[in-house]
């Protein structure tokens, strides 16, 4: 997928996006959290992209992206849109050769971003209840979106890798956003 293209559905889907909850709740609290993160990345993304930083913006869309993607999951939002895009549907164009430097250091500060982010959380619910489970979902998820970059990175997929870490990071932060985990160590590296 093509860095453009990636903005242009993440824009349509979140055009297409609604909270799921009902009003004055606290769950349309989490809902609107999430919707206002997704579109702060989508538009960090855009200006990334028009000043010609491709690479942050390859990292901020796919962020967003994960955002987006868990408000979904999770049931806080509503995509009125047939097929929920997947950024992940073919290799990802490769950079220009003069941001292969920038692309490495940033894929590498990821990963070990992404890595450090994992093991600095645990889940916040009781063992057996819903919230637990999702969470383990989220670190499932999570996961193998650390272990798919990792994957890339080592067969020189630097743009690939990049996106798995931006997008498995952009879950986790929600999920930290959300409550569903307690932040053990590192507290500066999540939005809350």
């Amino acid at each position: 997928m093509k860095i453009a293209e990636c903005r242009y559905e993440l824009n349509a889907a979140l055009v297409r996006t609604r909270s799921a909850a009902q009003q004055y709740t606290p769950l349309e609290r989490e809902a609107f959290a999430v919707m206002e993160m997704a579109q702060a990345y989508r538009k960090d993304g855009a200006t990334f992209y028009n000043t010609g930083d491709l690479v942050n913006a390859l990292a901020a869309f796919w962020y967003g992206t994960g955002w987006l993607h868990f408000g979904i999951s999770s049931g806080l939002l509503i995509c009125n849109r047939q097929n929920m895009f997947c950024p992940f549907a073919g290799p990802l164009e490769k950079l220009p050769l003069p941001l292969a430097e920038k692309l490495q250091e940033k894929t590498l500060r990821y990963e070990h971003l992404l890595d450090t982010a994992r093991s600095s959380v645990e889940c916040a619910g009781e063992p057996k209840t819903i919230s637990n489970d999702f969470a383990g979902k989220v670190l499932f998820i999570t996961a193998q979106y650390a272990s798919q970059g990792a994957r890339y990175r080592e067969a020189g997929a630097n743009e690939d890798a990049l996106a798995c870490f931006s997008y498995g990071h952009g879950w986790l932060d929600t999920g930290v956003t959300c409550g569903y985990f307690r932040i053990m160590a590192h507290h500066d590296i999540f939005t809350v």
